[in-house]
């Protein structure tokens, strides 16, 4: 059997032999030690967070079968009542697919869009709620997988917070490498994946969200099975899943959770993403990539880099060419310019940047592309 290839992607991604062997187990979804492994996974994820469920404000973590896209769904559909009115803040395709799904379920739906390169700030938010009252809940991707950008997602949530709307952050890319204080960013709803930042595999996500907010979305859902407060009442009541659970994906993320504590949590994860990052920066710029974004508004998740002027240059073939050699990068998805995007996360370490970064050299000259000087950005 040949070697997996590398996964530069932002989930899912390459996760070490150990999550991999984690699920070669059958387990009984109603069985006693499957069951602990979920009240674990809840349990963990809550300290993960730095929150708890109990105390003043306390917070329930939800599990919830499918990809990131059906946790984030199963929140907008469950939290905002009939008579709500949801803004979203967009600078990226994933805050626009928080709007579709939100208008695909009859949701009233305001849009706040800036630029693609561009972070959001508690001003301009500020001054949004203040000039069109009504708005109930504010959605925003704390890390816009579209270009890598990080949004300022505690600035915000203090504006959120003074208007008197409730917090939805889709933290799909971002939770578990990138440190956030839910309570002091005002975050009613934090929503993200098993197969991002944490590491394990695809299957299922999950919410975690103030237990008040939680309590006031019964009844609200436009779906059975993406009913937010009724599974989460299910977990309460007898610790299982509503429907079918993933069991191999949930036996894989208690071993990637073991990892995440292992490695140092957040903060040391972050520190491996970055080094990640760093190695990939000063390779790609040598060899005359230029990146999407600025540095200060750059995650170490991943990477947008725009097309080399050269008309050698197809972003096809050079994909192909490193897919042959073992290496897996994303394609692009911005709206003005042609780019695509590498990931550093995963289990992944700076020699594996090097690796990547040799074999992209190898294209290079394949292709015989002379310069990667970028192609000139689109007024």
């Amino acid at each position: 059997m040949s070697a997996d290839k590398l996964l530069f992607t932002p989930g899912p991604l390459t996760t070490s032999a150990t999550v991999k062997a984690a699920m070669l187990h059958d387990a009984g979804s109603r069985d006693a030690a499957f069951l602990q492994t979920i009240r674990e996974i809840r349990q963990r994820l809550l300290a993960l967070a730095g929150v708890k469920s109990s105390g003043d404000d306390p917070y329930e973590c939800v599990l919830m079968q499918g990809s990131g896209t059906f946790a984030i769904e199963s929140v907008i559909s469950s939290a905002i009542p009939r008579d709500g009115r949801l803004l979203v803040l967009i600078n990226g395709a994933y805050g626009r697919r928080i709007a579709h799904i939100a208008r695909i379920h009859g949701i009233a739906t305001e849009t706040e869009e800036i630029v693609e390169n561009s972070t959001f700030s508690a001003a301009l938010v500020s001054r949004r709620l203040a000039a069109q009252p009504g708005i109930t809940h504010v959605a925003l991707v704390h890390c816009e997988t579209t270009t890598g950008i990080l949004n300022p997602v505690e600035e915000i949530g203090a504006a959120v917070h003074a208007a008197d709307a409730t917090y939805i952050v889709d933290a799909m890319s971002s939770f578990g490498a990138v440190p956030v204080d839910l309570a002091r960013a005002h975050i009613d709803f934090l929503i993200s994946s098993a197969n991002k930042c944490i590491e394990g595999v695809p299957g299922f996500g999950f919410i975690l969200a103030r237990r008040a907010c939680l309590l006031h979305a019964k009844g609200n859902a436009r779906t059975l099975s993406l009913d937010l407060h009724a599974q989460w009442a299910g977990l309460e009541s007898d610790g299982q899943f509503r429907f079918t659970p993933p069991t191999h994906a949930l036996l894989a993320f208690r071993q990637a959770l073991k990892e995440l504590e292992d490695e140092g949590g957040p903060s040391g994860r972050a520190a491996r993403y970055g080094a990640n990052h760093a190695a990939l920066m000063r390779g790609m710029t040598a060899r005359g990539f230029s990146p999407y974004l600025a540095p200060g508004d750059q995650s170490c998740v991943i990477t947008t880099f725009r097309y080399p002027a050269d008309s050698n240059f197809a972003f096809e073939r050079f994909y192909q060419a490193l897919s042959e050699r073992g290496f897996v990068i994303y394609p692009g998805k911005l709206t003005t310019e042609p780019c695509f995007r590498i990931g550093t996360i995963g289990h992944l370490c700076p020699k594996d940047i090097e690796a990547l970064l040799a074999a992209i050299s190898e294209v290079l000259e394949q292709l015989h592309v002379a310069s990667a000087q970028a192609e000139a950005p689109v007024a």
